[in-house]
């Protein structure tokens, strides 16, 4: 097999469409026609087969694809590899992270990168879980940077650090004049993810598992970055990271509540066969020593030891 066929039939495949994948590849319609065929043949086995205005993949198409990919990643993997030796910590680290990890454990951890490896280039993708995982998977992205899930073939998971989420309200706010019940937060309202987002999801399980009602949402805004700034600025409670509340001259403060904390641990995910470039497992090294990634709230537990003292 060709493996300029294999990357075609690739495309096709995502498309389920002979002309949109020639448009993309700059190629006619009867070459990619015959690349097929020429697989079919090799194969033994119809690949395609039509389906309404395109095509879609036959069971022994959907079994060349997965080969084509993971030969695709092994012949560039390989590349890579090769066009490292020698070089050191150099080259290109391609970063797919979740919001709370790229705002508050990645930036230390690339400065120190930057420091011991000044030509280091990178590339970074900010998004959720869903977003990121099919391009680690496709090989679009080196590492992964998230929450950690149950364990999935193809991919292993490496403990970076702890971070915990928590009820946030505005310094100011009512809920804080007093020691706050779970039942008490059902009288004010929030500002909060959408239903589908784990925090959210885990938030309206908590209520009902307590048998209450669930949170009054007032706002729901699919981007986490934006939440502090919700908060400070509309006086609703919400539900974010912790590391949010241990900025310098936040207005946002804590409501303790033990039964309304939910602790998650954030990992580095990697393809277990793929590549990874020297500079990459010093990235990952450096993420997993950084005093991020200790358990919320140590680094301002720490000062206050010093205080003390």
């Amino acid at each position: 097999m060709d493996l300029r066929d294999l990357r075609y039939f690739e495309t096709i495949a995502a498309l389920e469409h002979v002309g949109r994948a020639a448009a993309k590849l700059h190629r006619t319609q009867p070459a990619l026609t015959s690349s097929i065929r020429r697989l079919e043949q090799a194969c033994g086995a119809p690949l395609f087969e039509k389906f309404g205005r395109g095509i879609r993949l036959t069971a022994a198409g959907q079994v060349l694809l997965q080969w084509a990919r993971r030969l695709r990643l092994d012949v560039e993997d390989a590349r890579r590899e090769i066009s490292a030796i020698g070089r050191g910590l150099s080259g290109h680290v391609r970063i797919g992270v979740v919001p709370t990890a790229a705002q508050f454990l990645l930036p230390a951890a690339v400065r120190a990168l930057l420091e011991q490896a000044p030509g280091v280039t990178l590339k970074t993708v900010v998004g959720l879980i869903d977003t990121l995982k099919p391009l680690l998977r496709a090989g679009e992205l080196d590492l992964m940077i998230g929450t950690e899930s149950a364990a999935e073939p193809g991919f292993t998971q490496m403990y970076v650090a702890q971070d915990e989420i928590v009820v946030a309200a505005r310094r100011d706010h009512a809920i804080l004049r007093s020691r706050a019940r779970l039942a008490d937060l059902c009288a004010y309202r929030w500002v909060l993810q959408p239903p589908g987002a784990p925090t959210r999801d885990w938030l309206d399980h908590t209520f009902r598992r307590h048998g209450l009602p669930p949170p009054q949402v007032q706002i729901e805004s699919s981007s986490l970055l934006m939440l502090p700034a919700l908060i400070a600025e509309t006086g609703l409670l919400s539900f974010i990271s912790r590391h949010h509340l241990n900025q310098p001259g936040t207005p946002l403060r804590e409501v303790p509540s033990a039964q309304a904390t939910m602790r998650r641990r954030l990992v580095v995910v990697i393809r277990s066969q793929g590549y990874l470039a020297p500079a990459a497992h010093r990235l990952i090294e450096l993420l997993r020593a950084s005093d991020a990634a200790q358990p919320a709230g140590a680094s301002v537990q720490r000062a206050s030891a010093r205080r003390r003292r």
